[in-house]
């Protein structure tokens, strides 16, 4: 016999994909942009997409559906948007028309520059930082929440609205630029309270029974003083008469010291994740004394990582929960915005395999099914558990998941294959005679602009329409012209453009065993920019060389060094669906070792500089400080294991981008790269005072181009980017560079902006010899 809180449970999400299984979002507002589909397709187009993922929801059995989540661009702008904090710069924009407005606030125009970008915690999803100050003033604007809320009620959905909360908001927002450094966007939350006010009783108003507030920064280590303010926020907010019932999540991690603040504050809802690490979530609550008279949404289906739930083991976790709250939910552990839409669309993969995925229609049918076992018990749904645990099964006993090789490889692995044989100073002294490069040396990230005539021919390719040799004359033409401009334009350091790579993971999935490629598997790492992550199914080695045809072809076309280039193992990692059956740690050290056969063999094909990227380090770095020491222990070892096996002489580099530096200075130390090139442009040169503060000893390229803008920059902008950096980096270990690759610019920009780069380097060169 079920219990009161088990028979009313219900099935819900926090957030649903928003792109469309055909990307239609990204088609239309890409279209938009160029002046090809009207602002009111546009916004047609986003309400029929979605319409479709609340009906998606409801078919899959969802009882509750989320609205507020889809978002054009950013939801951390939309809510910038809705408490009407737009920057001084744009607001002229955004009262013109706040469409374009948006939309410039987020990309840039050629006179305005975007916001600063950066990553949702620990996903590849990037976010618009909000810029805040002193002057900052709050007005409500609850549109788009009350719109989107409205449409999902008339259609005859249950639907609750999503808001970013506000104490999350604070300390994600930066002092806006002409800030004092040390200006604490917090400070401002008794003005931004009522805002929030005045959107909880507009929602309400619109026929909102329950309003989510999303606080995921309270999983992270929050000072007293901030979780004093959580605590203000939801006593302030609980206190009010006209708002809907309240419902505060959290997700990616325990919430820790945050949980009795929480659970005590007059709310009506809390909403954990219970997977993973924050599985401790359990314990604490019940440390806590659980949630008498509450309403628990329990996020027990991964909604990061696209691996079968396991139905027994989280309806354990959920009975459990019973006990500790008044009602218990059932939901994702986040939002299924960072997974793809559907598994059984993909024709491609073995069929076994597809068994073991769950995308976010997948995964919502999984919360639907446990919170139906939930209020009628197990035995209702015993067929499903059967299959469930057969598929469970065939997973762990498979051949394709182990290789004995491998591991026996991995195994072997000493400390000493994981450290350059000579000191950085040593290596320097080489390097600088071996290259030659002049003071202030240019180059790029890696890539070049995707065109539509590239991506053409890849899909050709792949139709039959053309075969092999036709395609590798396609991208050996491409080639030709990187090199060319590049020679012409004067850089120093050279890059094939990477024409034939589809994406920076998955080109080298595709070509190592243990991983698998999907067709359809888009996920947005920000705004109309979609990945499509690789799976991680086995162990990993490298039945081939990957790059060194494309670097040897184009090292033959010029007298200038060129750069073998490689995405290193942590990104590999970031950036793909991950086993959840090893530790991560094993799984790197398997990539590590694929990637070093790559690095050296591109050394015997001659080359000076091999760059292995690792843009996503920051990212992945844990969200408790307890946690971060064991996993950049291993993160940074495994980078070092990908390229020690090389001579002094030989150049290597690393790249990184959109994230927070500050807290991984150490780590990036102990990766040991010879040149380290990272984003600077949006965030002012910030990193580079980082490095210096630091001692960093290396070379350092601080990025002078923001490559997410459109806007082309100039001589004199460049130059002054380049004398901050100059002010804390000595010119001899100061690079020049963009700040990120160029696969989404196009050529026009693209020309015009390294010129303006190489320019800059030499006006300072000529000022530094005088």
């Amino acid at each position: 016999m079920t219990t009161k809180s088990a028979a009313a449970a219900i099935a819900t999400v926090y957030g649903y994909p928003r792109q469309g299984r055909g990307r239609e979002l990204k088609k239309a507002i890409e279209g938009y942009w160029k002046g090809a589909v009207t602002a009111d397709a546009l916004l047609a187009t986003a309400a029929d997409l979605r319409r479709g993922n609340w009906q998606q929801l409801a078919d899959s059995g969802i009882e509750e559906v989320p609205t507020g989540d889809f978002s054009l661009y950013d939801h951390v702008l939309d809510t910038t948007v809705a408490v009407g904090a737009i920057p001084a710069r744009h607001r002229a924009a955004v009262d013109a028309d706040p469409l374009d407005g948006y939309f410039a606030m987020a990309r840039g125009t050629q006179e305005v520059a975007p916001l600063e970008m950066t990553k949702w915690f620990d996903t590849n999803y990037h976010y618009l930082v909000p810029e805040l100050g002193p002057d900052t003033a709050f007005t409500a604007n609850p549109a788009k929440a009350a719109g989107e809320l409205a449409e999902a009620l008339a259609l005859g959905h249950e639907a609750r609205p999503v808001l970013v909360g506000p104490v999350t908001y604070l300390l994600l927002a930066k002092p806006a630029p002409g800030v004092a450094a040390d200006f604490e966007p917090l400070t401002l939350l008794d003005r931004l309270l009522p805002v929030y006010a005045e959107l909880l009783a507009d929602l309400r108003a619109a026929g909102a029974a329950w309003v989510q507030l999303d606080e995921p920064a309270l999983v992270q280590d929050r000072t007293p003083a901030e979780l004093n303010a959580a605590a203000r926020a939801y006593r302030d907010l609980g206190a009010l008469t006209d708002r809907p019932k309240l419902l505060v999540a959290s997700y990616f991690d325990r919430l820790g010291e945050a949980l009795p603040v929480l659970a005590k504050a007059p709310v009506e809802g809390l909403a954990l994740d219970f997977t993973g690490s924050a599985a401790a979530n359990l314990d604490d609550l019940a440390a806590a004394g659980g949630l008498p008279g509450k309403r628990l949404v329990a996020g027990v289906v991964d909604g990061r990582n696209i691996w079968i739930n396991d139905l027994e083991k989280s309806l354990a976790t959920l009975a459990t929960l019973l006990g500790l709250a008044d009602t218990v939910d059932v939901a994702p552990s986040s939002s299924l915005l960072h997974v793809p839409i559907d598994a059984t669309i993909e024709r491609d993969i073995d069929p076994q395999i597809v068994r073991w995925l769950a995308f976010a229609k997948q995964k919502s049918a999984e919360v639907a099914l446990l919170a139906r076992g939930l209020r009628e018990g197990a035995g209702a749904i015993a067929a499903e558990l059967a299959a469930n645990r057969a598929d469970l099964a065939s997973r762990a006993t498979s051949p394709i998941t182990r290789d004995p090789a491998v591991r026996a490889r991995t195994a072997a692995v000493s400390e000493a294959d994981a450290r350059r044989a000579q000191a950085y100073p040593q290596r320097a002294e080489a390097q600088r005679a071996r290259l030659g490069l002049p003071l202030l040396p240019t180059t790029t990230i890696g890539s070049f602009p995707q065109t539509s005539e590239l991506r053409v021919a890849r899909a050709d390719l792949t139709a039959g329409r053309i075969d092999a040799a036709a395609y590798r004359e396609r991208m050996e033409a491409e080639v030709r012209e990187v090199i060319a401009f590049q020679e012409k334009a004067g850089l120093d350091v050279l890059v094939h453009g990477e024409p034939e790579r589809n994406d920076m993971v998955q080109y080298f999935a595709e070509q190592l065993t243990g991983y698998l490629a999907t067709r359809h598997g888009w996920v947005q790492s920000y705004g109309t920019r979609y990945v499509r992550p690789p799976v991680l199914v086995g162990d990993i080695s490298r039945p081939h060389s990957m790059t060194v045809d494309w670097f040897g072809y184009a090292q033959g076309l010029t007298g200038r060094p060129v750069k073998g280039m490689l995405t290193g193992p942590v990104t590999m990692l970031a950036w793909s669906f991950v086993r959840d059956d090893q530790p991560l740690a094993d799984t790197a050290r398997q990539v590590a070792l694929a990637l070093r056969d790559e690095v050296t063999d591109l050394e015997a094909a001659g080359a000076a500089v091999v760059q292995v990227d690792e843009p996503a380090l920051r990212e992945t770095l844990p969200l408790r400080t307890a946690d971060r020491p064991a996993y950049l222990a291993w993160a940074t070892e495994a980078f070092r294991l990908a390229t020690s096996g090389v001579r002094a002489d030989t150049q290597i580099h690393t790249h990184m981008c959109y994230a927070e530096f500050g807290a991984i200075m150490t780590a990036i130390d102990e990766l040991d790269a010879d040149v380290i090139s990272l984003e600077a442009t949006r965030s002012h040169m910030q990193v580079a005072g980082e490095l210096a503060e630091a001692g960093y000893p290396r070379e350092v390229g601080p990025g002078v181009w923001n490559i997410h803008s459109p806007r082309i920059p100039s001589t004199e902008e460049v130059v002054e980017l380049l004398r901050a950096g100059l002010a804390v980096i000595p010119a001899e270990r100061l690079w020049v560079n963009p700040d990120c690759g160029l696969k989404t610019r196009g050529w026009t920009e693209t020309r015009a902006s390294l010129e303006s780069l190489v320019g800059a380097a030499r006006r300072l060169r000529e000022e530094l010899a005088g």
